[in-house]
């Protein structure tokens, strides 16, 4: 596909790599912001914003991506500019960037629910769904991976209003899960990092009474082991027996986004650009993002060469 870029689907190296490694455990779809910081005010979609690279408000351009990985590699796969209110309320300022009159103000969760659309219609197979608080405390992101009987751990506020088990009951998810037993939790493991592996307290809590056939509703809490009071709520949705450690693996899963955005700036040039234009952020970022999927297929195959050696025919000649 051509890479003028902005609403179209990803490149096709990139739709390549889920069906290359699709046999891998796992088959994750992580949603999040990736910033990159900026000087001046004509790139398209630069605003003082809170940029993910420097921690802080800064001057920066704000992307939304989809990555997918598994056991067997990991990418990004969809990508859209985020344009601030600012900005799509300035028509003068977006057509001197090339930001066209047809595009509207759209929500980071729009953008990352666009996205999500985008790969069910092309067909890339996926287990799960993660996302940050920004996309898991939007309902609407929600319900539509329900309807579409897409399991899914997203991150959501210690605020989040959840319906208990009770009668038409609700609850905050932070009082829910306070209510816990002690023996409710359980210490494990959801995936290695670069220190070994990365180890919390999880503990789950079932919401949501009434519920389809063969589906289970699950308010998971993920506690530090240094800091008790520091503790992460997720919103589950998945097939009717998953285990709590299947869910504390597939919330950790979520790391694996912010893995491509490094390797993406180390080896592929993500953010190393000094265009302006619109269209030509969507066409830097799809080629970047190529040529990671296209190193994700490589390390595959070399992973796979190692795993399983051409076996040696005893009678043949030594070389």
């Amino acid at each position: 596909m051509d890479l003028e870029g902005p609403g179209e689907r990803s490149p096709r190296g990139d739709e390549a790599l889920p069906r290359r490694v699709q046999g891998g455990r796992g088959r994750v779809v992580p949603v999040e912001a990736g910033s990159h910081d900026k000087k001046g005010a004509r790139s398209a979609g630069v605003a003082r914003q809170y940029s993910g690279t420097a921690g802080r408000i800064e001057n920066s351009q704000v992307g939304v991506f989809l990555a997918y990985g598994s056991d067997r590699g990991r990418a990004l796969i969809d990508r859209e500019l985020y344009l601030p209110k600012d900005w799509i309320s300035d028509r003068a300022r977006c057509r001197a960037a090339g930001i066209g009159d047809a595009v509207e103000f759209a929500t980071k969760p729009d953008m990352g629910l666009r996205m999500l659309k985008r790969a069910v219609e092309s067909g890339i197979p996926f287990g799960w769904v993660t996302a940050d608080e920004v996309y898991g405390q939007t309902s609407r992101i929600r319900l539509w991976l329900e309807e579409h009987d897409i399991s899914h751990v997203v991150a959501v506020p210690k605020t989040q209003m959840v319906m208990t088990m009770e009668f038409f009951g609700q609850a905050r998810a932070h009082k829910l899960v306070a209510e816990l037993p002690d023996d409710a939790w359980a210490r494990m493991s959801c995936g290695d990092g670069a220190h070994g592996p990365r180890e919390y307290d999880w503990a789950a809590a079932p919401v949501r009474p009434w519920r389809r056939e063969g589906w289970d509703h699950w308010l998971l809490a993920r506690r530090s082991l240094t800091d008790p009071a520091d503790i992460a709520y997720y919103v589950c949705f998945c097939p009717a027996g998953t285990s709590v450690e299947e869910l504390a693996r597939i919330a950790g899963s979520r790391w694996m986004v912010e893995e491509c955005f490094q390797t993406a700036k180390n080896e592929t040039g993500l953010d190393h650009y000094q265009v302006r234009g619109y269209t030509a952020w969507y066409r830097h970022i799809t080629l970047s993002m190529a040529a990671l999927a296209f190193l994700a297929l490589l390390r595959a195959e070399a992973k796979k060469g190692i795993q399983t050696p051409p076996a040696i025919n005893p009678s043949s000649p030594s070389p």
